[in-house]
């Protein structure tokens, strides 16, 4: 792993700056002058005055050139002002990233902590309580995140009111009950794709061979499923969980949106709902690096939890003149 690393690094750095080119091109390729919206005003805008706003913020120049000004400019710090908001982007995604990760901090909880226990729920009880977990699972692996957030809304805080609906909450214990149901909502599919991997390599683990060889032995039914079968499940459970938990950033944006909360994903909406090109250029190009990062580093502890499997995830081949 550590002779990898230096080309797993290479390989980070190179994916980012090819999102980043694209996210910065596509944007820009997006309907809308962004010399009007700098300009304030939509009124009396001559095309002197449109050029004045073009030379000023560099738009007159070509694209391979505004990327390099503002990759430059974004590796110090300065994502630019906001067309909106007319605030620097860096201080604006501060002040809501927060809300953001502690949304998907609990909802990795959620779906860890019932996705993996129920997948091996059914792993270990075959029958109809296999079943029940396989036909729940489908069904929330099927419902949208926001038709989820939207039954959660009216059943648990209109209907029932245990739990707020809007707002973030202040306190540690506040804001866990506030993030409760969007933190649900957004694990709600997650929960049911780490439920059912974790019930598929369990019940890969069970049909190996040292398993058969250790209920042979005479190790309880408890020390075979801790010692041998969980711990064999455990490279893909982890490996899945943590690609799941790189991809809830862009998810948070459809609960955020529906539970009004101030985080990332609602201010890309508004963003992209305004023209706000500089904003909708960095939050996009974090979620980017937030998932490529995440990526990368399940990519390389990988090898640490299932030693079967060499960096990059192809199986360890076997010395050569060794048979199994």
């Amino acid at each position: 792993m550590v002779r990898a690393l230096p080309r797993r690094i290479a390989g980070l750095f190179a994916t980012l700056l090819a999102a980043s080119f694209i996210i910065f091109a596509a944007v820009y390729a997006a309907p809308g002058d962004p010399a009007v919206l700098l300009s304030g005003s939509r009124q009396e805008l001559t095309p002197e005055k449109l050029a004045a706003v073009r030379a000023e913020h560099h738009l007159d120049e070509p694209l391979v050139v505004q990327y390099g000004r503002w990759l430059w400019d974004g590796l110090q710090g300065d994502l630019g002002r906001s067309f909106q908001y007319r605030d620097h982007v860096a201080d604006l995604i501060g002040a809501r990233l927060p809300t953001t990760l502690e949304l998907v901090a609990y909802a990795t909880v959620f779906f860890v902590v019932l996705g993996v226990g129920s997948g091996v729920l059914a792993a270990l009880r075959r029958g109809w309580v296999d079943s029940a977990v396989v036909g729940g699972t489908t069904l929330a692996a099927s419902v949208p995140a926001f038709v989820a957030a939207i039954a959660l809304v009216s059943l648990f805080g209109v209907r029932l009111g245990w739990f707020p609906v809007t707002g973030q909450g202040e306190g540690l214990a506040g804001r866990l009950h506030h993030l409760t149901l969007p933190a649900f909502a957004l694990a709600l599919s997650a929960l049911a794709v780490i439920s059912r991997v974790t019930r598929q390599a369990m019940a890969e683990a069970y049909a190996s061979d040292h398993v058969e060889a250790a209920r042979a032995s005479g190790q309880s039914e408890r020390q075979i499923v801790v010692r041998h079968v969980l711990r064999n499940a455990l490279g893909p459970i982890v490996t899945m969980c943590g690609l799941v938990m790189a991809g809830m950033l862009a998810g948070t944006v459809v609960v955020e949106t529906a539970f009004g909360l101030s985080g990332i994903g609602s201010l890309l909406v508004s963003a992209i709902t305004t023209h706000d090109f500089p904003v909708t250029q960095a939050v996009l190009l974090l979620m980017v690096i937030g998932y490529v990062v995440v990526t990368t580093l399940v990519d390389l502890v990988h090898p640490l939890i299932d030693p079967r499997v060499a960096p990059g995830g192809k199986p360890r081949s076997k010395p050569e003149g060794k048979t199994a």
